[in-house]
């Protein structure tokens, strides 16, 4: 049986808000005691973490302490009105997979685009927004046929693929603005990444929003949560 890897991007809430309790809150500037893999990552998402603080963004940087061999590398967590972006990295081969998988030459800012991921998380988040649908838009019919368990699983992955695209198109419009040269590579990069152990429509499917931000000029303006809603809010059009 083919085993599925862990996703790449994960908020915090599906591993469990517990977590909390058990995090190392780091600063990229004052990040003693971190491994070389956990500094590489800290330092290639620095001017993420920067900028975010600078804008007002309430956002706290965590490293698991503990093995975590099954997490996503990078998720995003919401806890008592604070954005938490953990690096689980400890025991976790999926860190190192992932820096190896980047083409040569584009590791920083590729983190920076896992980071600014998260960002457009934090601000969904922030702004009471996590999981619903804009003005004018209604969720799509659930088949028939479901128990309840089921329905609710079903209207979670819903919910958590809307996020996601958001928060891919979040890390592209930050791309756009900050290395537009590389644009194109960190797109091709991030298809591929989304197209690993590639299941149609579950809660990691965000190509329908990559395809429409194959051209950076289809993104917005304005700052990068508002660069990220027309296209997003298009693709909404088909996929609810």
């Amino acid at each position: 049986m083919k085993s599925v890897r862990p996703p790449l991007f994960r908020t915090l809430s599906a591993l469990g808000l517990g977590l909390a309790a058990c995090l190392s809150t780091v600063l990229p500037a004052q990040a003693a005691g971190l491994s070389p893999l956990e500094q590489r990552w800290v330092n290639g998402m620095a001017p993420v973490i920067v900028q975010a603080r600078q804008s007002g963004l309430p956002l706290d940087v965590a490293v698991r302490p503990e093995d975590a061999p099954d997490a996503a590398p990078v998720a995003l967590g919401f806890v008592n009105g604070r954005c938490k972006l953990v690096l689980s990295l400890r025991g976790n081969p999926e860190g190192e997979a992932t820096l190896a998988r980047i083409p040569q030459g584009l590791e920083s800012a590729a983190l920076e685009l896992m980071a600014a991921h998260e960002l457009g998380h934090c601000r969904r988040y922030l702004d009471g927004a996590w999981f619903g649908l804009p003005a004018g838009f209604a969720a799509s019919r659930i088949p028939e046929g479901l128990s309840p368990e089921l329905k609710q699983a079903y209207l979670s992955m819903k919910s958590t693929r809307r996020e996601e695209g958001y928060g891919d198109l979040v890390a592209l419009a930050w791309t756009q603005q900050q290395h537009a040269s590389l644009y194109g590579q960190l797109h091709a990069w991030l298809v591929s990444e989304r197209s690993r152990d590639y299941i149609p429509g579950d809660h990691h499917d965000t190509l329908a929003w990559l395809r429409l931000a194959s051209d950076p000029a289809a993104l917005g303006k304005g700052s990068i949560f508002e660069a990220a809603l027309s296209v997003w809010e298009q693709a909404l059009q088909s996929e609810e």
